[in-house]
């Protein structure tokens, strides 16, 4: 009797349960088929902002994206340090959604000015490269020792008022020696120095409370205007 008990044991034991392997398999299937399917999505939308002088394919082409490759494949990061390795991007912040979706937030090193002592454009952050852009022209050297803070005061302009400016000549004198005369694009000249160049944001306003007729206007030392007849 013990013995036959025990084949009843050991045959129970031998069974198979065909449904939970067919459950198996269908989960590894559909795992399968899953991530077979987010491996494959291609991206479908860039959205880009803040950019200026780098147009929004430009911008694409540097990324790397510009065929809409697969989204896994291409990373936040990646993107992100395709870019900052431009010398026209200072910063930029890449996010994805809904996976396909790629926001493109930049900061650019703006171009402020052409320098024509050595030929080049100079960017927000003091780099030197060869495009030419629409900013202003510094006609003559600037001094190492205001040059720097030169670069930093040009920087806090608005992109409007410096779009204003047409050329720049550092012009010291022997009571001022870190003056500069501005010629701006409405036929009206600027002196200001480093002190005061952060009222050049408020030309505007200043030019708007003047008679309508083209003169010098002294900011470097209070607000005196002079008529050119």
């Amino acid at each position: 009797m013990k013995s036959k008990k025990n084949d009843k044991v050991k045959h129970k034991k031998r069974k198979i349960r065909y449904d939970r392997i067919l459950i198996a398999l269908a989960i590894i299937v559909i795992m399968v088929v899953f991530f077979t399917f987010l491996f494959n999505l291609r991206i479908t939308n860039i959205i880009i902002k803040n950019n200026n002088y780098l147009s929004d394919q430009e911008i694409i082409e540097l990324a790397n994206i510009s065929d809409y490759p697969k989204s896994l494949a291409n990373s936040s990061k990646q993107i992100e340090d395709r870019l900052k390795a431009n010398n026209l991007i200072k910063d930029v912040k890449v996010t994805k959604k809904f996976l396909t979706q790629i926001y493109i937030e930049v900061e650019e090193n703006r171009p402020l000015f052409y320098y024509n002592h050595n030929n080049k454009t100079v960017l927000l952050d003091g780099t030197n490269i060869d495009d030419k852009y629409p900013v202003p022209t510094v006609l003559n050297y600037i001094t190492d020792t205001y040059y720097d803070e030169f670069i930093k005061e040009m920087g806090k302009l608005d992109t409007s008022i410096l779009n204003k400016i047409s050329e720049i000549q550092f012009d010291p004198n022997d009571v001022d020696d870190n003056r500069f005369l501005l010629t701006m694009s409405d036929g009206n000249y600027v002196y200001v120095n480093i002190s005061t160049f952060y009222k050049l944001n408020k030309y505007v306003l200043i030019r708007e409370s003047l008679p309508d007729k083209n003169g010098i206007l002294y900011l470097d030392y209070g607000n005196n205007f002079e008529i050119i007849e």
